[in-house]
């Protein structure tokens, strides 16, 4: 095995999880969390296969005398990879700097719905400014629970 033998396969994934996080994107975008819930499980197998094939990169890095890392698989390229390697390389790095930033535009969309759904509870907790009315959760029993002062009157 050679440092190059995963980097198809690898690139392969990487392009999944392009795939993948465009579809939890629109998902965000669209407020779908069954969309996002199904994309987060095929994410964590895509991760794991990803993983699994660079760990086998990596080895195979350290029996050739290199760095067992990706700082290791540039002067490997250098000296013993083929132009198809280099290219098929650089097309996962591509892949990987836009997975990245696809990302993390995901984790802003997730941390604006959060917000919005937190604004919505807060909404629901606090008695209601106009009319004089009162609002509250519904309890249970599915009767209101009201967080305001009794109307009870103690006699004694």
């Amino acid at each position: 095995m050679t440092p190059s033998t995963t980097l198809h396969d690898e690139q392969q994934l990487m392009a999944s999880m392009l795939t993948l996080l465009k579809h939890e994107q629109a998902s965000l975008v669209d407020a779908h969390a069954d969309g996002v819930a199904e994309v987060t499980q095929q994410k964590s197998d895509v991760v794991a296969q990803l993983a699994d094939l660079a760990r086998q990169r990596h080895a195979a890095l350290a029996i050739a005398g290199f760095d067992a890392g990706e700082s290791g698989m540039a002067p490997w390229l250098d000296a013993k990879g083929s132009a198809a390697d280099r290219a098929t390389w650089d097309l996962l790095l591509d892949c990987t700097r836009s997975a990245k930033e696809l990302n993390r535009v995901n984790g802003m969309l997730v941390a604006r719905q959060l917000a919005h759904n937190q604004t919505v509870l807060n909404a629901m907790r606090t008695p209601a400014a106009t009319g004089g009315g009162e609002a509250g959760l519904y309890g249970p029993g599915g009767q209101t629970a009201g967080f305001g002062p009794s109307r009870r009157f103690v006699v004694g």
